[in-house]
């Protein structure tokens, strides 16, 4: 075995585990390993002695055979080097020295020397070259593997995927091969990008642009995508990006004036007075592109939070709304690209959330190519600090997703890797990422100073010549172009420029153009006094019965469990026999008569086909296929569908997922569910900077309904509040509505008003937990059909002239209070619902104070701690609740105990003092 060493050094075991795999069936083997094991039998055939006669071997011989087959096989482990590390030896970083790395590729490595290098290998066929000399194949190798191009992809488990990825790497030994027509277009992109930044140096000296200078070539990069993905069938092209370059790409890929970001500098004010407006690299943009093969594609950069990756959820959600809506059928030609920043990709988890997202059934866009703007520093911080992996890309591997690391001075080498992706994403469907590998010419903005941190690193940028003027080097010693040609491209667009300012000073005010205009055509802006209107949610009560009988009759070809039998007769029994109908089916009868109206209807949470409480069901399985039956797709004359999706177990990029998913389809009731009303937290983010804020900065309108489960029932801190308290806070003027309700047909209406106006706002539910099976917890059939949505429940069993006591209360506490109401027999005791807390009913809470004219004790009663809850928002809102008597849980760090004995005594004092006001 001395002879086979190298077999020992790579491990036997595995070999000989792959070499059976191969005797099994050849082609489950990697191509490479299969052309080893080929040559290897060979060799075997080559040696043996077919008379089976006893002979003497001449070593003399058989020596070079053997020694000729290990080479061969010393060669393949080369190519698999070049292949597996290749990447890690590359000449793509433009400004500094690459880590070390070993073992490195030297042929000496793989017990090789330079006596081989005239030798001629069969291992040449495994990449495409034929019998080659060692030389010839290395030279083939480090063209493909190190250069300005690094490929990472050997960790993919399909083999097919590999092989597409490997015969694309061969042509042209994965160097760019573009006409001189195209080169010169990559300048002209180039020069754009470089020229428009130093005009803005220039112009607005000292100002925040958080340029792009020293990854310029994203322009290019961009460009050619969208052209490219035109050419392949692409309609629509969905992007979102922080803050670095975003204005020199809103300007030269998707089209933006330059005048208005003139304007924006300026500081003027905005020429719509209903929205506060944002920083000039946080807006949003939609336009309609004509390529210049003359094909028009549909462009959007969606905008962003300074909370740099919040906005990569928000653009998968548009994407598939976009694909749902318009390309059903072929997803793949709505695009979705994302820009990342290197510290931000490695450092935010909700970008891992979001590459989970990838292959999920309720969330997959058909691929998503993510782009990394490389500057090798987050503010101020080194990326030997930022993070542990070797790469700031190592999330694509979650998702077995090819990564191409790029040298951003190597314009052709950008452009060729950025059509690399294109063509896989749209091959596969799958996600793709580049590392652009540049650098950042000034400090996070334009006002900082670099030097104070990275002294040694910016000495060096600061003598870096600028991409457009690196390849217009290159094109010119090639003859492509000469000297003067690269300053009258410089002259020409800064002339424009120069033109654009001049235009924009003769202005006085800036203006905000609409985000996806063509998608929210007909829907209008709606102030508080349009929020408090009355709708009509009424709806025919035969289709109603058409819309029970669906969802409470199971396919009789099936077999079903017998809970699951005995759930679905519960609902047909209390619809068509005890006309008292639960929870579930308020929301079912919503649902259903939304697509009976032509609205769709998606739901995603967190167990949200079964629901976390087993109270939906809106998925059935079947006993022993697990077929999934939903019934709401049956109705007969629907004309909408019915989606409903299990979420991965992910909050942020859920909710930011489902944002942009009804921020693209406001015809579509998009619900996200939280398992309990608390986990929402983990989307704060989002709520913060989208849900809450999105209309006042970026005039974005956005019906999400978010369901959370709420209310104090004794399990423990985190299963009791959907921490209403910081929704209230949030609210202000007329940004969304808030809801606590307490019956069933109040949350039918609730959700058919949602869809039945002109407008759109968030809607945040807290729905209960207990009262999803409370006897009292009921509706009628004809309340669903007739009624409308009650912002404030009078109590119908007070007598007034009795009434001594007028309580304000919320939710499932109402139960609570209402239970002893009746066991103390306190008919002096109104109890009054408010079921929608913002925006706030005031004036009818007034009238039911003036109608009881005789209660001296007016109380605002809640289940939470004092600091929690509605009440810091009573305060605010309500003038008159300031001389209410509080009811409340004291204040408290937490929103409830975790020992049910202590809950017990907590929740049974707060009842006993509503009815006693001599308690504190």
């Amino acid at each position: 075995m001395d002879k086979f060493s190298f077999l020992n050094a790579a491990s036997t075991a595995y070999f000989d585990e792959l070499y059976e795999q191969y005797l099994k069936s050849p082609d489950s083997v990697e191509p490479s390993w299969r052309a080893f094991f080929q040559g290897f039998d060979f060799g075997q055939e080559g040696s043996s002695n077919p008379s089976g006669e006893e002979v003497t071997t001449d070593e003399d011989y058989c020596e070079p055979q053997l020694q000729n087959l290990e080479k061969e096989f010393r060669v393949i482990k080369l190519i698999e080097g070049y292949r597996t590390r290749g990447h890690l030896f590359t000449l793509t970083n433009p400004v500094r020295e690459r880590r070390k790395y070993t073992p490195t590729l030297d042929i000496e490595n793989f017990g090789l020397s330079e006596n081989d290098l005239k030798t001629v290998f069969n291992a040449g066929e495994i990449i495409g070259i034929g019998h080659a000399t060692l030389e010839e194949i290395i030279k083939h190798l480090s063209k493909i593997y190190c250069q300005s191009i690094g490929v990472e992809y050997m960790f993919i488990r399909k083999p097919e995927e590999i092989s597409w990825i490997q015969n694309k790497l061969n042509v042209n030994d994965n160097q760019p091969d573009f006409s001189n027509v195209d080169k010169k277009f990559i300048l002209s992109k180039l020069n754009h990008a470089v020229s428009f930044e130093s005009f803005l140096h220039t112009k607005y000296v000292g100002q925040k642009r958080f340029s792009l200078e020293g990854n310029e070539s994203l322009i290019p990069a961009l460009d050619a995508i969208i052209e490219k993905a035109a050419d392949l069938g692409v309609k629509d092209f969905v992007m979102g990006m922080a803050h670095r370059g975003r204005l020199n790409t809103l300007t030269n890929i998707f089209g933006k004036s330059a005048k208005d970001i003139f304007s924006e500098f300026d500081g003027k004010d905005y020429e719509q007075d209903i929205f506060d407006g944002d920083v000039k690299y946080h807006l949003g943009w939609t336009t309609k592109r004509k390529t210049r093969n003359g094909k028009e594609i549909n462009i959007n950069l969606a905008p962003n939070p300074s909370h740099l990756e919040a906005v990569g959820a928000v653009v998968e959600g548009i994407s598939r709304a976009k694909q749902d809506n318009r390309f059903k059928d072929n997803n793949s030609q709505v695009l979705p690209i994302i820009l990342h920043g290197d510290a931000a990709i490695a450092g935010q988890g909700l970008v891992y959330e979001i590459v989970q997202m990838a292959q999920l059934d309720g969330y997959k866009t058909g691929g998503t190519i993510h782009i990394v703007v490389n500057n090798q520093i987050g503010f101020t911080t080194n990326y030997l600090d930022a993070r542990s992996s070797t790469y700031c890309t190592d999330v694509a591997k979650v998702t077995l997703s090819p990564v191409l690391h790029v040298n951003a001075d190597d314009a052709e080498a950008v452009v060729h890797a950025v059509l690399f992706a294109l063509d896989f994403r749209m091959e596969f469907k799958r996600d793709v990422f580049i590392d652009l590998l540049g650098y950042r010419k000034y400090g996070h903005n334009e006002g900082d100073e670099p030097r104070f941190t990275q002294p040694k690193l910016y000495k060096a940028i600061s003598k870096h010549e600028n991409p457009r003027d690196i390849y217009a080097a290159k094109l010119i010693e090639s003859g492509v172009i000469d000297e003067s040609y690269v300053q009258k491209l410089e002259d020409d667009y800064k002339a424009k420029l120069e033109k654009e300012l001049e235009s924009s000073r003769k202005e006085d005010t800036t203006r905000i153009t609409p985000f996806m205009k063509d998608e929210w055509e007909g829907f209008e802006n709606a102030e508080e006094d349009t929020m408090m209107q009355e709708v009509d949610t009424t709806f025919n009560i035969e289709k109603l019965n058409t819309v029970a009988k669906t969802v409470s009759r199971l396919p009789e070809d099936k077999k079903f469990m017998r809970k699951i039998s005995k759930l679905i007769e519960a609902r047909d029994k209390m619809y068509f026999k005890d006309n008292s109908l639960d929870w579930s089916m308020a929301e079912h009868l919503a649902y259903g008569s939304l697509m009976l109206e032509g609205y769709n209807v998606r739901l995603s949470g967190q167990d949200s086909e079964r629901g976390t409480f087993s109270h939906r069901h809106s998925v059935v399985k079947v006993e022993d296929s697990e077929e999934e039956i939903i019934l709401h797709n049956n109705i007969p004359g629907k004309t909408g569908e019915f989606s409903v999706y299990n979420s991965l177990l992910s909050e942020y990029a859920v909710v930011g997922f489902d944002y942009g998913y009804a921020m693209a389809s406001p015809k579509t009731l998009t619900i996200w569910e939280a398992q309990f009303g608390d986990f929402v937290n983990g989307a704060q983010i989002m709520i913060d900077q989208y849900i809450s804020a999105a209309e006042d900065k970026w005039k974005l309108q956005n019906g999400l309904v978010m369901l959370l489960p709420h209310g104090y029932e004794g399990q423990g801190a985190e299963h009791s509040s959907g921490r209403m308290e910081r929704f209230l806070q949030l609210c202000a003027k007329d940004n969304m509505f808030v809801a606590d309700v307490t019956t069933p047909a109040n949350m039918y209406h609730l959700l058919r008003r949602q869809m039945k106006v002109n407008y759109r706002k968030p809607l945040i539910i807290f729905t209960p937990k207990s009262l999803l099976r409370h006897p009292k917890v009921v509706s009628t059939k004809e309340e669903f059909a007739e009624g409308g949505f009650q912002m404030l429940i009078d109590d119908a069993e007070a007598t007034v002239d009795k009434i001594k006591t007028l309580v304000f209360c919320t939710g499932k506490f109402y139960y609570d209070l209402l239970e002893a109401r009746e066991e103390n027999k306190r008919d002096d005791v109104a109890l009054v619902r408010v079921e929608q807390l913002f925006p706030l009913p005031a004036e009818k809470m007034r009238a039911v104070m003036k109608k009881y004219k005789n209660a001296d004790d007016i109380v605002w009663a809640q289940e939470e701690p004092r600091n929690m809850g509605a009440y810091g928002y009573m305060l605010m809102h309500f003038e008159e609740s300031k001389n209410f008597r509080i009811c409340s849980r004291r204040f408290y760090g937490s929103p409830a105990a975790g020992s049910s004995v202590r809950f017990k005594k907590r929740h049974e004092k707060v009842i006993a003092s509503v009815f006693d006001k001599t308690m504190v």
